[in-house]
């Protein structure tokens, strides 16, 4: 499986393959980070992802020549190609073994991971919501760049590296929790709108599970957004 060797070009790798199949450097929205997002957490193969946008497209490209104009505007349009591939390619793998993992590229050196993680840290210093949670997230952040830093060889730093982005995800969901739960309820109620309404034109493309799924992204991005946090992912450092 391809997804091991692009674990940290998941994003990357969607967006540049959607915009080529597309054509032009559409920016993608927050609802298609979302969904990425969504599908990076439910272990959806990369090669799974590409294969279904390249489905897509091609499926688009022939109603295109039969008169059929409608322009595809998000990666939304894309949910249920990618969905079928996956299914696809989970049932060629079945029975086969699974190779070894390949090195880590390179670009998630000690000190760089330690110095995002620093970052992160000073950026829940003087929070507008959430005071406890944020000082109890900055404080563990600076604990592991702590040991990022201690660590002896790059090699073993590199093997920590999807430890640690699992460390990264579970503090993200407990930040957003207590954002969810500081957060008034006009607030809550606006973002879940906003995410409805970006839904609205793909709800016959996604499953009732990937919907709820994308909608929780969504909110999620545009609540940390709104009160100036960080995001944790080491995804987010690849982009500096």
């Amino acid at each position: 499986m391809r997804e091991a060797a692009n674990y940290f070009n998941y994003f990357t790798e969607i967006e540049e393959r959607f915009q080529q199949r597309r054509g032009s450097l559409l920016l993608l929205s927050t609802l298609d980070w979302a969904l990425i997002e969504s599908w990076r957490e439910a272990g959806i193969p990369l090669e799974a992802v590409l294969r279904g946008i390249d489905a897509a497209f091609e499926k688009y490209e022939a109603r295109q020549k039969r008169g059929r104009m409608r322009r595809i505007n998000g990666l939304a349009w894309c949910a249920q190609a990618v969905m079928q591939a996956a299914d696809e390619l989970r049932e060629a793998s079945t029975g086969t073994a699974q190779p070894a993992a390949g090195a880590r590229e390179s670009g998630f050196e000690k000190e760089r991971v330690a110095a995002h993680l620093d970052a992160a840290a000073r950026a829940l210093d003087q929070p507008s919501i959430a005071h406890d949670a944020c000082a109890a997230t900055a404080a563990r952040l600076r604990e592991l760049a702590a040991q990022m830093r201690a660590t002896t060889h790059q090699a073993a730093a590199s093997q920590e590296i999807e430890s640690l982005e699992r460390t990264l995800t579970v503090l993200e969901e407990k930040l957003f929790a207590a954002l969810t739960a500081a957060a008034p309820e006009d607030i809550l109620v606006a973002l879940k709108e906003h995410a409805a309404r970006e839904l609205a034109p793909y709800r016959s493309r996604m499953s009732a599970v990937q919907l709820r799924q994308v909608e929780r992204q969504f909110v999620q991005k545009q609540l940390l957004a709104r009160y100036d946090l960080p995001r944790f992912s080491l995804f987010y450092m690849s982009q500096q």
